[in-house]
């Protein structure tokens, strides 16, 4: 794994903790409206993601027979807020409040999980000739699961800064 793609999840997740760190438990866990989720939902989501991915990954690298896929833009597809993108069951955030240090303490532990896997695994080169199937983006190449980790991550950063100017509209 580069160090473009550590620094990319790093700053990502820096830049996440400190959208949400100054937020009351009220702005944490209001809902712009009924269809769309809390800002808290939105992080119990990256949460999910992240530990379903490094399933996924493990997955990938235990198939003896992935052939490489083609490699995709996936920045172009998980950037695009004008593209919905239906939460699969799997990553569906609780309905029930968090608290804002709660979830960051989920977001740790879901970074260490998956730092420390990705540290197990000796030949990185693996990472880029097998590929597994993502539920939005199709068969992608293990070390792209990596990628749409910071950058399905900052999407949903925007869309927080949304509901914060929701949520401020408001009162």
């Amino acid at each position: 794994m580069n160090n473009l793609v550590n620094d990319n999840l790093y700053e990502t997740r820096n830049n996440l903790v400190k959208e949400i760190t100054l937020l009351s438990e009220a702005q944490f866990n209001s809902k712009p409206d009924m269809n769309k989720w809390s800002i808290a939902q939105v992080c119990h989501h990256l949460v999910l993601v992240e530990e379903a991915s490094i399933k996924a990954i493990a997955w990938g690298l235990k198939e003896i027979d992935s052939p490489q896929k083609e490699r995709k833009k996936v920045h172009l597809i998980l950037l695009d807020r004008t593209k919905k993108i239906k939460a699969p069951k799997i990553v569906e955030p609780d309905v029930e409040p968090f608290e804002v240090q709660q979830i960051i303490d989920l977001l740790n532990d879901s970074r260490k999980k998956l730092m420390t896997f990705l540290s197990t695994i000796e030949d990185k080169s693996i990472l880029a000739e097998k590929s597994v199937k993502h539920p939005a983006l199709g068969e992608l190449p293990l070390d792209q699961w990596i990628e749409q980790i910071y950058l399905h991550e900052q999407r949903h950063i925007e869309q927080i800064k949304e509901i914060k100017l929701l949520l401020d509209a408001r009162h």
